[in-house]
């Protein structure tokens, strides 16, 4: 009798769990058995197998073959375990060195030829193996992903022959050598591009140094959608640490990981007929919704009160946390969700409420009906409420301002501006705690009483006075003011044009 143990590893959320492969080679009823909660995918593996030995040349043993993923109560799925179970029975029947396995982990899937074929995910997989200090070997096709962890020691290779000779000793992997990624493409996009609309603009600025949630409020044409699509162009760029979270995350989703993508700032906007699923989440195995890949990014979303409520109200909770759990009864798996939001709608089901483009024929009902597909708990948690009214035709003639307004020039503003907060209490405005904001708040006399008058007024949340006062802060460190006064506190009451709508019960 004969026992081989191979490693690998599985899929389980943007996690990498160690699966041991253990192969018996045994006398008895001739089989090939997997067991340890395979999928279908997984079983498949035995005739892939068989017939890329048949095509190696290798010898595919005629005895009761079982094995083993442990542990047996973990899911297994796809097809990555297919090289570690073909070289578990090839040690088992003696036709590789046994020993030589225990340094090395192992994933990808076999080509009847015996050729390797790419895995989704394999850079957890990278991560794990770094973890535990072992060396992995992974499709070609791969080498690019596996790379960007620069610390781990990842081998590529294209057949089994070839990991079979290194195994032996006889030809050595080449391993995947760290590339220099080439900077983020332009996109051609600019700041410059949008003309007129100041206080969006200055509002969109705003949000980027506290990494704000914003909404856009006007009237068809008017530039949301624009403004929405150049706020990655005024962000600072990914650090190395920020750049593997969202690529482990694209790696593990169904389109995968395209290294072209490394470091550039995710832009996520899904379609208003999206479901929650596709927003935060799910399936089986769970893959991560539009709300992970747009982890450390922008997540857009145009046509807000189109969307359906239900999907809406999924966001309530990662707003908060900065994760989302997804739950199902075989298996639980914790997507980060970190994201910026930035959502627009217009005024009324026509669009043109108030807006003087266009006769609005929409009646009061048809109005408050249209706004209150957002639910008051979800508006209370985005910080800013923008409105974006209709261009005069001579801004539309004026040539934009090239000094002022490029996304280059505003995007030192708001890296030097946090650069200020994260020099004070490191982490960004958005982030912070009722207890630090109230340490480092420092609200002078005149902007106390203001707050005060505002809050009886409007009749506020506990959550909206917290989130006024932290634009108010983002606004006031983009000033590199220690303290706010009243004219910061001001422009951020002024960001807020949904209380006053709903207590003035008077739409646009």
């Amino acid at each position: 009798m004969s026992l081989a143990i191979v490693y690998s590893r599985a899929s389980s959320g943007i996690t990498a769990p160690l699966v041991t492969v253990e192969t018996h080679l045994s006398m008895g009823t001739v089989g090939f058995y997997i067991v340890g909660l395979p999928e279908t995918a997984v079983k498949e593996s035995r005739d892939r197998i068989r017939s890329a030995f048949l095509n190696t040349h290798f010898e595919f043993p005629i005895r009761h073959l079982t094995v083993n993923l442990a542990p047996a109560d973990l899911p297994k799925e796809g097809g990555r375990f297919d090289l570690p179970i073909a070289l578990g029975i090839l040690a088992a029947s003696k036709q590789i060195p046994y020993h030589a396995l225990a340094e090395y982990e192992f994933v990808g899937e076999l080509a009847l030829s015996g050729e390797l074929r790419p895995i989704r995910g394999v850079l957890p997989v990278v991560l794990g193996a770094l973890q535990a200090g072992r060396q992995l070997i992974v499709p070609v096709q791969n080498a690019a992903e596996a790379a960007l962890v620069k610390s781990a020691k990842v081998l590529q290779a294209k057949h089994l022959l070839e990991v079979c000779a290194h195994l032996k000793g006889e030809s050595l992997l080449s391993p995947c050598s760290s590339v220099e990624m080439a900077l983020p493409a332009e996109t051609g996009m600019d700041l410059a591009d949008v003309k007129g609309q100041i206080q969006a603009k200055r509002a969109l600025e705003v949000a980027a140094v506290g990494r704000h949630s914003i909404l856009f409020i006007g009237p068809p044409g008017t530039g949301k959608t624009m403004l929405a699509s150049r706020l990655p162009t005024i962000l600072p760029e990914l650090g190395e640490q920020q750049a593997l979270e969202t690529a482990a995350i694209a790696s593990v989703s169904s389109s995968g990981f395209n290294p072209m993508q490394w470091k550039r700032i995710p832009f996520r906007a899904p379609h208003h007929s999206s479901s929650s699923v596709a927003l935060v989440g799910g399936g089986r195995p769970p893959r991560p919704g539009e709300i992970s890949l747009a982890h450390h990014g922008v997540l857009f979303l145009d046509e807000l009160a189109e969307f359906n409520r239900h999907v809406l109200e999924c966001l309530r909770e990662p707003l908060e946390s900065g994760c989302i759990t997804i739950s199902r009864a075989a298996c639980q798996a914790l997507f980060p969700a970190q994201f910026q939001l930035i959502a627009a709608m217009n005024p009324c089901p026509c669009g043109y409420a108030g807006s003087g483009m266009d006769v609005c024929h929409c009646s009061r009902e048809q109005i408050n009906r249209y706004l209150a597909k957002i639910s008051g708990p979800l508006l209370d948690r985005i910080d800013m409420h923008v409105e974006v009214p209709r261009l005069p035709p001579e801004a539309l003639l004026e040539t934009a301002n090239k000094t002022k307004e490029t996304s280059q020039v505003v995007r030192e503003a708001v890296i030097k501006a946090r650069e200020y907060q994260w020099k004070r209490q490191g982490k960004y405005n958005n982030a912070l705690t009722v207890p630090e904001l109230d340490r480092i708040s420092c609200m002078e006399n005149k902007a106390e009483q203001l707050l005060h008058q505002v809050m009886i007024k409007f009749n506020l949340s506990a959550r909206a006075y917290h989130r006024i006062l932290k634009v108010a802060r983002s606004i006031a460190d983009h000033a590199a003011s220690e303290t706010i006064n009243d004219t910061h506190l001001g422009e951020a009451l002024n960001y807020r044009c949904f209380d006053r709508i709903n207590k003035q019960n008077n739409s646009y």
